[in-house]
């Protein structure tokens, strides 16, 4: 199953200097029953994007928590096998959850396919939707606007290959 890791770029180095993702458990996105009921497609790809979408929006919590964090959303696709992978079928069709899944484990990086980091020109919509996430939450229509454009950009991808150039810069 492919599973979606949402980080920081300080959190994707430390996974890289150890090896692998974690310590578990980890909160991960991927295509569960929930999210195929709820976007309602057959589309494999299109579901997939949909649970990266929502690890992307993981990573911009993540970065509201750590404000030193460069303001990039990064989320690294990993396929494991499906027992590792747990859902919580009582949040199934919460829209605040879908897709969300716990892995307990920690994750060899050596799993992951890819990584998926926001462009340069992201930043500054990162920065102010992750100042603003919180408000957001609490139904703010112009700080959910802010949120709603740092969403308009697509994450990159990279190969595995190149997490110590992303890293690096």
């Amino acid at each position: 199953m492919r599973v979606y890791v949402p980080l920081t770029l300080p959190a994707l180095a430390q996974a890289h200097r150890a090896g692998e993702l974690g310590p578990g458990p980890l909160t991960a996105y991927a295509v569960t029953p929930g999210l195929r009921e709820w976007y309602v497609s057959d589309d494999i790809e299109e579901l997939e994007y949909a649970a990266l979408t929502r690890a992307a929006h993981g990573s911009l919590r993540l970065l509201a928590a750590d404000p030193g964090a460069v303001r990039k959303r990064v989320v690294v696709a990993v396929d494991i096998a499906d027992g590792a992978v747990h859902a919580d079928p009582d949040r199934a069709l919460d829209p605040d959850a879908l897709g969300e899944v716990r892995l307990e484990a920690a994750v060899p990086l050596a799993k992951a396919a890819a990584v998926h980091v926001d462009a340069d020109d992201a930043a500054v919509d990162v920065a102010k939707a992750a100042e603003v996430l919180a408000a957001a939450d609490g139904g703010d229509a112009d700080a959910q606007f802010v949120v709603d454009g740092a969403d308009d950009h697509e994450l990159l991808w990279f190969a595995t290959q190149e997490i110590e150039h992303l890293i690096a810069g």
